[in-house]
């Protein structure tokens, strides 16, 4: 029998609708990022630079994209005769055929993957979060203290703490209780999603807690293992990781990449964030073009201004157009004489000549308010934008726009005009 042992679990089948019309046709774990990578990539790359070579991706919204991009795992050195990278989809059984319906359910339903494996210790993962962890540490930290469950968590402000699962602990590091969004919270430790559990412990308490509804940890798997009282420890987490489950988190992440010091570095050595990559020809700036403080990806051609964005591979930007504080994604074409302020732009969006995209006040958006704010402009992908429009801050649009859907040629801010079926 084979034995490895730890295997990771990565959870990748959520909707992130939280992201708008960035996750109309695509699981949130495959949207871009940082230019040339996806969200994915990210614990894929932790797992791989933490000696862990088993690795169980589990998919369930849109994933087309997401399994195409992971593929047989060559990027991550995850292509494995033994272990690797699997895509572990929900599938149809002789009985209690159903939907992954809540992160343990989703893991419940893939017991015989990780049995295959025979090992020690399971690692639990999202696919959302950008950070790099070494979870041999985190490992090792879960041996030393006997802990039937760890638990990562990382210290965060205390006026920000009733947002997160809090747990507090004793001074050895065991946690004595849990509290969801607590409105006045006894500890800033907020958990971050990723657990190790002890293989016998997990199996266990998922098989006992089946027939929850949602089968959740937070909810189900770990309060059950500490009402067996397991051990259950905290490891505590102080580097950089950030949520990107909303726009505006989205981003702002992209954006510290570009700082004079970011606070999160893609370019360091010893830890290499992988990606799937094409061989194409390398980027080109013309002569009467400027860019400052920009992240530009591969076969990318800017005849413009850019200052302080994110442009992803295959991009063209016209001459006279002038780009800031904006996140363009892979194959999209902007036009002469456009002026584009915190927008973000999809893939294999086309965007006419002197277009205007995060212009005049704010305004609060007509139809998402809780989605589409802070000032920002988002185009769904493989949309069309016609020349000589204008649309204003906090508005969303996508789909094949013609002049027609701009009276006077302007959008307001605030405004949503979504056509062929993309949602807000």
């Amino acid at each position: 029998m084979v034995k490895k042992e730890m295997i990771a679990m990565l959870l990748a089948g959520g909707q992130g609708s939280r992201l708008g019309v960035l996750t109309t046709r695509m699981a949130k774990p495959a949207v871009p990022f940082g230019g040339r990578y996806r969200i994915i990539d990210f614990p894929l790359s932790n797992c791989i630079n933490s000696g862990i070579d088993t690795v169980g991706v589990l998919t369930q919204y849109q994933p087309l994209r997401l399994n195409t991009h992971i593929g047989i795992g060559i990027p991550w050195d995850l292509d494995r005769n033994i272990g690797g990278v699997t895509v572990l989809p929900p599938f149809e059984r002789n009985i209690n055929t159903d939907w992954y319906t809540g992160t343990a359910n989703a893991i419940y339903q893939n017991i015989e993957y990780m049995e295959s494996f025979n090992p020690d210790y399971v690692l639990i993962l999202s696919g959302d979060h950008i950070y790099k962890m070494d979870y041999e540490v985190m490992l090792d930290f879960h041996k030393k203290k006997g802990a039937a469950v760890t638990i990562a968590v990382m210290p965060v402000p205390m006026e920000e703490a009733s947002r997160f699962g809090i747990v507090v602990t004793n001074d050895d590091k065991q946690i004595t209780e849990f509290q969801e969004k607590p409105e006045k919270p006894s500890s800033n430790l907020a958990s971050m999603g990723i657990y190790i559990f002890s293989w016998k412990i997990l199996r266990e308490a998922l098989i006992a807690n089946a027939d929850q509804p949602n089968l959740d940890f937070g909810k189900h798997v770990i309060p059950y293992c500490h009402g067996k009282n397991e051990k259950i420890c905290a490891y505590e987490f102080s580097s950089y990781w950030k949520d990107v489950g909303t726009l505006h988190s989205y981003w702002e992440a992209n954006m510290e990449l570009v700082d004079i010091i970011p606070e999160f570095n893609l370019y360091e050595e010893y830890w290499k964030i992988y990606t799937k990559s094409q061989a194409v020809p390398p980027s080109y700036v013309g002569g009467e073009a400027y860019v400052e403080r920009t992240i530009v990806g591969e076969r990318t051609g800017i005849y413009g201004r850019v200052y302080g964005s994110v442009l992803g591979c295959d991009v063209i930007v016209g001459e006279g157009t002038e780009i800031r504080d904006s996140i363009i994604m892979n194959g999209v074409r902007i036009g002469k004489g456009c002026h584009l302020e915190k927008a973000i732009v999809a893939e294999d969006v086309t965007i006419g000549d002197n277009v205007r995209l995060g212009i005049g006040d704010e305004a609060e958006n007509d139809t998402r308010p809780d989605i589409y704010n802070h000032g920002l402009v988002t185009v769904g992908e493989q949309s069309t934008v016609p020349d000589n429009v204008s649309i204003g801050k906090n508005s969303v649009v996508a789909g094949e726009l013609t002049a027609s859907d701009f009276p006077d040629g302007m959008l307001s801010s605030g405004s949503t005009l979504i056509k062929g079926g993309d949602r807000a």
